[in-house]
């Protein structure tokens, strides 16, 4: 190990120090090895941390590093108490890294006189190159699958979410042993056919929440991908994969579904493009279902041009476009975001050439939006038991925490109201759709921006519940709704949502694109 013959008095043992708390992953030890201050930064490939609050929370969420040595460290002091420390790393599974980290002598809160001690004041770390992120990705290759022809999609790239029937690969739906007795699909389900007959080629497999049954994007099997708009931050389910995939460039359409909002969600955390399509109107053949009355196709992107292009490869446009309807903007919903969001919002819609009007759906004999979430809730939760239930009670301790107790309380719901529910979603959607009949929904997508990494699963169902009372109202009425990148709250994105009649994706995701434009 090559080191400076100049290197501070201290500065060696606080790296060494540092380096065995990484590989214990001793939490107390490493937050204590940063100053602690508001513009301590850490950056690495999947973004730059700024804060000793945002990195501790970071650390805890990721788990350890792999078992690594160092190579060789160069020291050069840059002031009495500063000090740039570069060191290569090599990683015992293979592979090397390198560490630049900005080291500063602080006082250690110990009594008058005590030493000072050396803590990182800025580091930026470059990881061994990996094959592909398995938080992400199930599968990749260059192409997965190639395009069956050649058409307006050429050169573009697919992220499917692993609920998809794709040629050569079993459908894992998040789950480890699900995947294991899997069989090997023969042919693209057509929602994905469509696109490689466009000229898309598939990336890869895209990692989801167990059985699409969650909105965080974690999964206890595979970790967490990250936010690629905010690595602080959680990226979204179940479409969470291919949402990643496509805000960190390593696909440029990501292909999900949205039953409760599994693709606005991700859309709207990440700063995404992402698109529910008029339920229905996607065929979902090869696709494994959650709940069929809500299961619908959607896509996720970057930008408005590519989202069209995807929906017109699947989705062949029909007649002249339809009249552009006034924009409303629904009282109900928007009391249920937190203050900055609203406040963001509203000076958003104010900024517009035709400030939208406001309503009250109640004045349109829609449901309130906690009445539309729990029938959302119980008629979902009966057929994702109805689905997966006997999969389920054949392989106890196959779920995670989380998802198994979410289909344990499915089980458990009241029948009486299960019934009522299932029995009155036909009146209620078309009470629903009516009341969109020459008028365009637009408020934000979700209460706020996504989650921190450190939540905790108390405040993540708090979330869940908040925003599942935003996204039912077009889960409910089988409509489509786009959720657009517009919005900044606390320097993290949140999106608008265009929620429009049956039949109206095109016409939304036009409306969205020229709301971005002004």
């Amino acid at each position: 190990m090559t080191t400076h013959p100049d290197a501070p008095e201290g500065l060696l043992d606080a790296l060494d120090a540092y380096e065995a708390a990484l590989l214990t992953n001793d939490l107390d030890a490493l937050d204590d090895a940063f100053v602690d201050a508001p513009d301590t930064m850490r950056g690495d490939d999947r973004g730059l941390l700024v804060g000793h609050d945002a990195i501790s929370a970071f650390r805890g969420a990721r788990g350890g590093v792999a078992n690594r040595t160092l190579t060789r460290v160069e020291v050069r002091p840059l002031a009495e108490d500063l000090a740039l420390v570069v060191s290569v790393s090599r990683f015992t599974g293979g592979g090397h890294g390198l560490q630049t980290q900005l080291w500063r002598r602080t006082p250690d809160g110990a009594p008058t006189g005590a030493a000072a001690r050396w803590r990182i004041e800025s580091a930026h770390v470059t990881g061994r190159p990996r094959a592909f992120d398995p938080t992400v990705w199930r599968a990749v290759g260059d192409p997965l699958v190639a395009p069956s022809a050649s058409g307006p999609l050429d050169g573009r790239t697919i992220a499917v979410k692993d609920l998809y029937a794709v040629p050569g690969q079993p459908v894992g739906a998040g789950n480890p042993t699900f995947l294991r007795e899997a069989p090997v699909e023969t042919e693209a389900a057509p929602a994905v056919a469509a696109l490689l007959a466009a000229g898309a080629a598939i990336r890869g497999i895209a990692r989801t929440d167990e059985f699409a049954y969650n909105l965080t994007g974690r999964n206890e099997h595979h970790g967490t991908p990250p936010n690629a708009a905010d690595p602080t931050r959680l990226p979204g389910g179940s479409s969470s994969g291919s949402a990643t995939a496509v805000g960190l460039g390593t696909a440029d359409i990501g292909i999900g579904t949205d039953t409760a909002g599994s693709v606005r969600v991700p859309a709207s955390y990440q700063g995404l493009w992402g698109l529910r399509t008029t339920h229905g109107r996607v065929p979902r053949d090869g696709l494994l279902p959650l709940a069929p009355s809500f299961d619908t196709v959607g896509w996720l992107t970057r930008d408005a041009e590519t989202l069209l292009a995807a929906l017109d490869a699947t989705v062949l446009p029909t007649g002249t476009a339809p009249a552009p309807t006034p924009l409303v903007v629904p009282g109900e919903l928007l009391a249920l975001v937190d203050p900055d969001t609203a406040a963001a919002f509203t000076a958003f819609s104010r900024s517009l050439d035709d400030e939208p009007g406001r309503i009250r759906l109640a004045d349109l004999g829609v449901p309130a939006p906690e009445e539309l979430r729990e029938r959302l809730r119980l008629v979902q939760a009966a057929e994702a038991v109805t689905a997966h239930g006997p999969w389920i009670a054949a392989h106890p301790g196959a779920l995670s925490t989380v998802v198994g107790d979410r289909f344990a309380a499915a089980a458990a719901n009241d029948p009486v109201a299960t019934a009522d529910a299932v029995r009155r979603l036909d009146d209620v959607r078309d009470t629903v759709r009516s009341a969109l009949t020459g008028r365009t929904l637009v408020f934000p997508t979700v209460p706020g921006p996504a989650p921190l990494v450190s939540a905790d699963a108390a405040a993540l169902e708090r979330t869940r519940t908040a925003t599942t009372a935003m996204t039912s109202l077009a889960s409910v009425g089988g409509l489509p709704a786009v959720s657009a990148p517009i919005l900044t709250v606390d320097d993290a994105p949140v999106g608008v949502c265009l929620v429009g009649a049956p039949g109206t994706d095109r016409d939304l995701v036009r409306r969205a694109r020229d709301l971005t434009k002004r």
